[in-house]
């Protein structure tokens, strides 16, 4: 199997006999994805890596930017792009313009 696996026999027997416990570095990635996905749905899935570490760090946590980035990816978060101003109103008419009643 490990072979196939193209690993060494070693790594796929410590494999085998820790795949199910817990060590610190994942309990502090869920803790992390558990908080950067709070603030990402707190700001309406608008905020990206940057904003969202500026919010972590107002409130205490202070996390590197490429950590928050790698927290994002993993959890598949992508913020939404902001829609480009779009100006609706046609200013330079010929037409005539109503009187001002209430001056």
């Amino acid at each position: 199997m490990a072979k196939a696996l193209g690993v060494s026999r070693s790594g796929f027997y410590y494999w085998i006999d820790n795949r199910h416990k817990v060590t610190l570095r994942n309990e502090y990635r869920k803790h992390l994805d558990s908080k950067v996905r709070e603030v990402f749905d707190d700001k309406k899935e608008r905020d990206g890596a940057r904003r969202i570490q500026k919010e972590l760090e107002a409130n205490g946590n202070k996390h590197d930017v490429k950590t928050i980035a790698a927290s994002m990816k993993r959890q598949s978060l992508v913020a939404k792009a902001a829609h480009k101003f779009k100006c609706t109103t046609d200013s330079k008419h010929r037409l005539p313009v109503a009187p001002n009643l209430l001056e």
